[in-house]
């Protein structure tokens, strides 16, 4: 196994950060038809919905959501076990009837749960529940109380950037260290509540570490299908630390999504990657978040790294769905950045969404390190609701504004870095506008990666000149020699 970094030694000083730069932060104090048929899967013939709601009032209970494929609108109840269309093979969405909900669904009711301690409200997630599953029992939630992550405003980084107002909403402090988690809660509750006990995924790292997490947290077997190039080391240790079963598979993430998706099939297992829809509702709440942190005040642009498409796919739902019932009064424009060698949506966009082509995946970026991503057509979704557009940037233009976040004293792995550096290059083409209000989206910890950081900063990456390096100090045991150096 391939662990990047494994071998260093290095360590890296942080940067002072002068009292003047200090940053804003802002911090949010129907019946369910049965399984049935000689085709049905076997993880369709072995479960069982439990949810009380339904047992209690079977018959009689009209359901506020269901699946339904974004392309032909057919329709399935939450407890089939589905993650495409049967009828042409579209993906799925939890669909909400909101028109049910009309006048309940308030500003008011969000702040009014700010600050919360009691479960399950104290969760960034399911502070939003009635966005995310109002359906579900709140006995099956699965919580560590993720979320509730900052906003960052700072005035440097919007310098660098070309615009007056830049904020940065920082996933990476979630509780397994990426955005990872919103959607795991959401997920990996809907898989509690179907009586599950065993859950896999396909993972380039972030997925593995909080499906893991989350799955020892509900007494379940996590699954981890590893891909076979270097694993981060940060990622790799979560996976196995909290008791994943870890997988290597001589294959890269993108066929691991396909074998992952037919073991699941054969021996009765859930999957909790992003083409589960029910990922993409506890995404959701990254946007429900950030917009309550501004005062429902809708910014001009939202920036987001792309690599499986799941966060664009689900920014794409919040924002209609925010918009739908009345908290914020305008859509943002969507921006989706991609890495320059994992950049399939990129071309697609740029060739007007003419016969799609996946690619082999090489950045640097390994969050992002995907070259088919599953969510591509809900992707293509969110971009024409809210005219969106696409932007891909060098792992040169990543790591240099990685290190500029770094700096800021906030910190972020690679793969986060794009929503800065796909700022810059937006601005610099004239599509994002020095009056505009950006909101990036940064969606790992700085410590996920730390063979890149410190690879950067003693200049050893290949192919990329570290611009604004922060080289290490050495010194004998010498007081003189020490004075000197920091004098």
């Amino acid at each position: 196994m391939t662990i990047s970094g494994a071998s260093r030694q290095d360590t890296v000083a942080l940067s002072p950060m002068p009292a003047s730069a200090m940053p804003r932060i802002s911090k949010p104090t129907p019946r369910f038809a049965t399984v049935a048929g000689a085709k049905a899967s076997a993880l369709e013939k072995t479960m069982r919905c439990r949810y009380p709601c339904c047992l209690a009032r079977r018959g009689s209970l009209r359901m506020s959501s269901s699946l339904q494929c974004i392309d032909c609108a057919q329709q399935y109840p939450l407890n089939r076990v589905i993650y495409a269309c049967e009828r042409c093979g579209g993906l799925l969405d939890v669909a909400h009837d909101f028109a049910a909900s009309t006048g309940k669904i308030t500003r008011e009711l969000f702040d009014e749960r700010l600050g919360a301690l009691d479960f399950p409200y104290n969760s960034g997630v399911w502070r939003f529940k009635e966005l995310v599953y109002p359906d579900i029992e709140d006995a099956h939630i699965v919580s560590r109380g993720e979320g509730n992550t900052n906003l960052y405003e700072l005035p440097r980084l919007a310098a660098s950037v070309g615009v007056d107002s830049f904020m940065l909403k920082h996933e990476g402090e979630n509780p397994t260290g990426s955005f990872k988690d919103r959607g795991m809660t959401s997920g990996l509750s809907h898989a509690k509540g179907l009586g599950m006990t065993r859950v896999a995924c396909a993972s380039t790292g972030n997925t593995s570490a909080s499906m893991a997490s989350y799955a020892a947290l509900a007494g379940m077997q996590g699954i981890i299908f590893l891909q076979n190039t270097a694993i981060a080391l940060g990622k790799l240790a979560q996976g196995i630390a909290y008791g994943g079963t870890c997988l290597q598979i001589n294959a890269d993430f993108d066929r691991n999504m396909a074998l992952v998706r037919q073991v699941a099939e054969r021996l009765g297992i859930y999957v909790l990657n992003s083409i589960n829809p029910f990922r993409l509702e506890g995404q959701k709440s990254i946007l429900f978040e950030a917009l309550q942190q501004m005062r429902w005040q809708a910014p001009d642009w939202v920036i987001v790294p792309g690599g499986n498409l799941g966060n664009s796919s689900a920014f794409g739902k919040a924002l209609l769905e925010m918009h739908t019932v009345g908290l914020i009064d305008r859509l943002p424009r969507l921006a989706i950045v991609q890495a320059e060698g994992a950049n399939p949506l990129y071309r697609h966009y740029a060739s007007g969404f003419r016969g799609f082509q996946p690619v082999k995946a090489d950045t640097i970026a390994t969050a992002i390190k995907i070259g088919d991503p599953v969510n591509l057509q809900k992707a293509i979704r969110a971009l024409e609701w809210t005219g969106g557009v696409v932007e891909q940037v060098s792992d040169q233009q990543i790591m240099d504004a990685k290190a500029l976040i770094d700096g800021a004293g906030i910190g972020c792995e690679p793969a986060s870095a794009c929503s800065l550096a796909g700022a810059r290059k937006l601005v610099e083409r004239g599509i994002i506008k020095r009056g505009d209000t950006v909101l990036g989206i940064l969606t790992g910890h700085v410590l996920k990666d730390p063979a890149a950081t410190i690879g950067y900063h003693a200049d050893e990456l290949p192919g990329i000149t570290a611009q604004r390096r922060n080289p290490m100090l050495r010194a004998e045991d010498d007081l003189e020699q020490i004075v000197a150096l920091l004098a």
